[in-house]
């Protein structure tokens, strides 16, 4: 079990420190699902990135804008959760933020259960 309130307040304290803003933790890892909380640091930017075959974004705390290339894609705040598309794609914190991002890498090649 993650208590995510812990571990959000952890990891942007964390991120406070770090020289690019940033902090995260894989809290989930079964199979091709994988869960991560991702704290930044207003103004800390991840790079764009190729998304995974699915994905969502969900805000925890603060708020993040997804960009594509030099267009707001979308912008997601506390308590919001949005589904990530298949686009190349920028993740810029507005505010200190908190996310859990949960990916799922490939198509599952046996049964789950």
């Amino acid at each position: 079990m993650t208590d995510l309130q812990t571990t959000a307040a952890e990891l942007l304290a964390a991120a406070r420190t770090d020289p690019h803003g940033r902090s995260a933790q894989l809290v989930v890892h079964d199979g091709e699902l994988r869960q991560t909380v991702l704290a930044l640091v207003a103004g800390a930017r991840l790079g764009e990135h190729s998304s995974p075959p699915a994905a969502s974004l969900q805000a925890l705390s603060g708020r993040v804008r997804v960009e594509v290339g030099d267009e707001v894609q979308q912008e997601v705040a506390a308590g919001e959760l949005w589904e990530l598309t298949h686009e190349r794609h920028a993740v810029v914190a507005l505010e200190d933020s908190v996310v859990l991002l949960t990916t799922v890498t490939g198509v599952a090649t046996r049964p789950h259960g």
